[in-house]
C-alpha cells in the first residue's frame, strides 16, 4: 500500500489538458475562448427571444450552456434543465410537472406548491415570472423530442409566450433549448373552437445562426493558453492554420488533433509542435473509432439517400446546390456532415470526415485482384521515397488486365475508390494522404500524400476531350505552384471504347506533369 501512496503523490496531475468527452471546465482543461459567441447569444436573451441551439453532436452544446448559465445568473434567475436520462418522467405529465416544479424551486430557491397539470404549471409559471426575469434552459431535448408529453409542454410555453406578446400575462424572459434537432420542425395538434389544426408549439423561436465553429482565431486562443502553460514557443498562427484546414473548426475534432499530440505523440518530448505533427495527429484519428465516426457510419447505412448524395460528392463529383429546403441536404448540414462552399455547392464539411468517409467507401470495394499488384516493396526506392510513376503505371496494368468496356458503369462510380484501394497499402504506416476535390469540366479529385518528407499530388480525373485536358494541366501546375512542388502526376479515366492505355509526360512552364491514362 506505501507503494501506491508514493505512487499517488509522484503521479499527481497538475495543470490543464485537452478534453474530448463530455464537458468542459474553464481551469481544468484548455479551451477555445468563445466570448464573442456567448455574448451573441446573451442578445437573443436580452431581447427575450425563445430559440434553439441546434447542433451536431460533439460540437461543444453542453459546455457552452454551462458557461452560458453562470454569466446569466449574475443577471438574471436562471433554471437549467437536462432532458438526459429522464426516462419515464417524460412519459406521465403528473411526474413532469412535479420535476418540473422540484427544479424551479431548487434553482431560485423557492417554495411553490406541486402541481400535476400544465394548466396548473402555467399558472405557477406566470406567478413566478411576474415579479422577476427568469431564464428556462434545457439541454439534450432530443431525447424528448418524439415525446407527445413534451410537444404539450412546448405548446403550453407557447401560450404563455403569447399572451405576454398580448400583455395578458408574464412568462419566462427568454428559453433556450439545446440539443442536435431544430424543435421548431415539430408538429402539434392544437385546437381552435370547433377547427383542428396543425402547428409547431415552438414557431415562435427565432433563428439560431451563430456560428458555433471555431475560426483560426479562436483555436489560437487555445494554442496560445498551451504554449504558457507549458512554456513552449509555439507558431500559433500556422498551427492554428493548419488544424482549421483538416476540421473546418468542428469543435471535437480541433481539441481531439490538440488532445492526440500532446497525449500521444509528445508525450514523452514537451516540445514545439510543427505542422507534421498536426498531420500525424490527423492520420490517427482517421482511423480510430469515436462516437462521431461511428454516428457517421451507422446513420449513412441506415439512410441510403444520404449515402448517394455523399457517394455523388465525393466520389462522382457531381454538382449540386446547396437547398436547406431539401430534407435530405437538411439532414446531412443538421448532423454536420454537409455544408456548402463559396459557390453554393454542397461539400462535406471537413477534411477530416471527408478521409473518414472515403476510408469506409474504401472498404466496401472489391480489392480481391489488387493485392497481387500492389506490393509495397515495389515501389519504394533505396532513399524511402515512393517511385510514383511506377504506382500508376502498375495500376493502369492492374485495370488494363482486369476491366473492359463492360464495366464502364461500374467504373465512372467505382474507379477512384479502386485507385484508392490500390494506394492505400502502398502508404500505410509510413504515408499520409487527403483529397482535395476541384470543380471543374472535368471533375477532378487532387490527392495529396505525404510520404515521409516527400509531397506528392496526383490528380485524377474523367477524359473529356483535348480542351478540358488542356485546362486541366494548367490547373493541375497552378495546384502544384501553391504546394510549391515541380513534378505532379495526372491520372485519367478514359471511358472511350476505342482508348489506348498510355502514359505521356508534359512540361507545363516549369512543372513536369507524368499521366497514365486507363
Amino acid at each position: 500500500m506505501k507503494d501506491y501512496i508514493n505512487f499517488f503523490a509522484e503521479s499527481e496531475f497538475k495543470g490543464r489538458f485537452f478534453n474530448t468527452t463530455g464537458l468542459c471546465i474553464p481551469g481544468k482543461h484548455y479551451m477555445v475562448n468563445i466570448d464573442d459567441k456567448l455574448k451573441s447569444i446573451i442578445k437573443l436573451v436580452q431581447r427575450e427571444n425563445y430559440f434553439v441551439i441546434n447542433r451536431p453532436r460533439q460540437y461543444g452544446k453542453t459546455t457552452t450552456i454551462n458557461q452560458l448559465e453562470k454569466i446569466l445568473k449574475s443577471r438574471y434567475k436562471v433554471i437549467k434543465l437536462d432532458f438526459e436520462g429522464l426516462g419515464c418522467i417524460l412519459d406521465c405529465e403528473k411526474e413532469f410537472c412535479s420535476y418540473f416544479i422540484k427544479s424551479i424551486n431548487k434553482s431560485i430557491d423557492i417554495v411553490l406548491p406541486q402541481v400535476f397539470s400544465f394548466v396548473d404549471l402555467g399558472d405557477s409559471i406566470k406567478k413566478i415570472t411576474d415579479t422577476m426575469d427568469i431564464i428556462l434552459i434545457i439541454d439534450e431535448v432530443d431525447k424528448a423530442s418524439n415525446n407527445k408529453l413534451f410537444l404539450d409542454f412546448l405548446g403550453m410555453l407557447r401560450s404563455l409566450y403569447l399572451s405576454r406578446a398580448a400583455n395578458e400575462s408574464s412568462t419566462f424572459k427568454s428559453v433556450i433549448l439545446a440539443g442536435v434537432h431544430d424543435i421548431k420542425n415539430l408538429k402539434l395538434k392544437f385546437r381552435d373552437n370547433a377547427d383542428i389544426r396543425y402547428n409547431s408549439p415552438w414557431n415562435i423561436a427565432v433563428n439560431f445562426d451563430i456560428d458555433m465553429t471555431f475560426n483560426e482565431f479562436e483555436i489560437g486562443t487555445m494554442l496560445n493558453d498551451y504554449s504558457k502553460e507549458n512554456i513552449l514557443k509555439l507558431d500559433v498562427e500556422d498551427l492554428s492554420k493548419e488544424i482549421f484546414k483538416f476540421t473546418n473548426g468542428y469543435p471535437f475534432l480541433v481539441s481531439r488533433i490538440c488532445q492526440v499530440i500532446d497525449e500521444e505523440i509528445l508525450i514523452d518530448d514537451k516540445k514545439p509542435w510543427t505542422i507534421h505533427e498536426i498531420q500525424k495527429a490527423v492520420k490517427i484519428i482517421i482511423n480510430e473509432k469515436n462516437m462521431l465516426f461511428d454516428d457517421l457510419i451507422k446513420n449513412m447505412e441506415n439512410n441510403k439517400d444520404l449515402y448517394e448524395c455523399i457517394y455523388n460528392v465525393l466520389i462522382l463529383n457531381i454538382n449540386q446546390v446547396f437547398n436547406i429546403n431539401n430534407p435530405l441536404i437538411e439532414l446531412g448540414h443538421m448532423l454536420g456532415y454537409l455544408t456548402t462552399d463559396k459557390d453554393n455547392n454542397i461539400v462535406v464539411s471537413n477534411q477530416i470526415l471527408k478521409e473518414v468517409i472515403y476510408s469506409y467507401m474504401i472498404s466496401k470495394t472489391d480489392t480481391r485482384t489488387i493485392s497481387r499488384y500492389n506490393f509495397k516493396s515495389n515501389f519504394i526506392k533505396e532513399d524511402n521515397t515512393l517511385d510514383m510513376e511506377k504506382v500508376l503505371l502498375r495500376f493502369q496494368q492492374f485495370m488494363k488486365e482486369n476491366y473492359s468496356s463492360k464495366d464502364i458503369d461500374f467504373l465512372e462510380r467505382q474507379g477512384v475508390l479502386l485507385f484508392l484501394s490500390f494506394i492505400k497499402p502502398i502508404i500505410n504506416g509510413v504515408g499520409f494522404d487527403y483529397k482535395e476535390v476541384q470543380i471543374s469540366e472535368e471533375r477532378r479529385l487532387d490527392i495529396v500524400i505525404q510520404y515521409n518528407k516527400c509531397k506528392y499530388v496526383i490528380e485524377t480525373k474523367i477524359w473529356h476531350g483535348e480542351r478540358a485536358h488542356k485546362n486541366g494541366l494548367n490547373q493541375l501546375k497552378n495546384y502544384l505552384e501553391i504546394e510549391g512542388l515541380s513534378k505532379g502526376y495526372l491520372l485519367i479515366f478514359n471511358f472511350n471504347e476505342n482508348k489506348q492505355y498510355t502514359n505521356s509526360e508534359y512540361y507545363v512552364e516549369d512543372k513536369n506533369i507524368f499521366e497514365v491514362l486507363v
